[in-house]
């Protein structure tokens, strides 16, 4: 009997590990092109003040990092508690809760990775945050008009069931207005 479970929790396991990894993939991606949309226009306002600024490389790796992070809170069940509430104040409730952590959680990892670059603790501590009060005003605004859209898409899709969002997505308009 023990044998005839085996195979079925591995391929249960194999199942839950490739969902987590198109999960992580479908996060990274939305938040790189997100990430890299901002860069490009600070680019190229920045190139019209003749300042040359591209920094692709860490917008992915920032992707990457922030993916992982929205995956925790996920796993955490962060913000389900009010899931039976109207979809719009779950959406506002749970994209703030996710902004507060992927805050939390980069200046987290900002403070470890200036101790391991072995920078001084009042580095450190200077550069949490932003430099600016007002920049980091607008890096928070920006990341939460972009975690706005993929909290609505998840929420809409756990409302219609899953994968009727993309099916309603790429089907056919019929009827007059068609």
């Amino acid at each position: 009997m023990a044998t005839d479970d085996r195979p079925r929790s591995i391929a249960t396991w194999r199942g839950r590990l490739r969902h987590e990894l198109v999960e992580y993939a479908s996060i990274s991606v939305y938040l790189y092109v997100c990430f890299g949309a901002v860069l490009l226009y600070k680019s190229a306002i920045l190139l019209a003040q003749g300042v040359s600024y591209a920094p692709y490389g860490l917008a992915a790796v920032k992707a990457l990092i922030l993916a992982k992070f929205m995956l925790l809170g996920r796993a955490a069940r962060l913000g389900d508690r009010y899931r039976d509430r109207r979809v719009i104040y779950v959406i506002l409730h749970k994209s703030l809760l996710f902004l507060l952590l992927l805050f939390v959680l980069s200046e987290i990892e900002e403070a470890v990775t200036g101790i391991l670059h072995s920078r001084g603790a009042d580095t450190v501590l200077a550069g949490l945050g932003g430099t600016l009060l007002w920049q980091t005003i607008a890096t928070t605004l920006m990341m939460w008009l972009i975690l706005i859209p993929y909290i609505t898409v998840t929420e809409v899709s756990a409302v219609l069931g899953e994968g009727r969002l993309w099916q309603l997505l790429i089907a056919h308009r019929k009827g007059a207005a068609a």
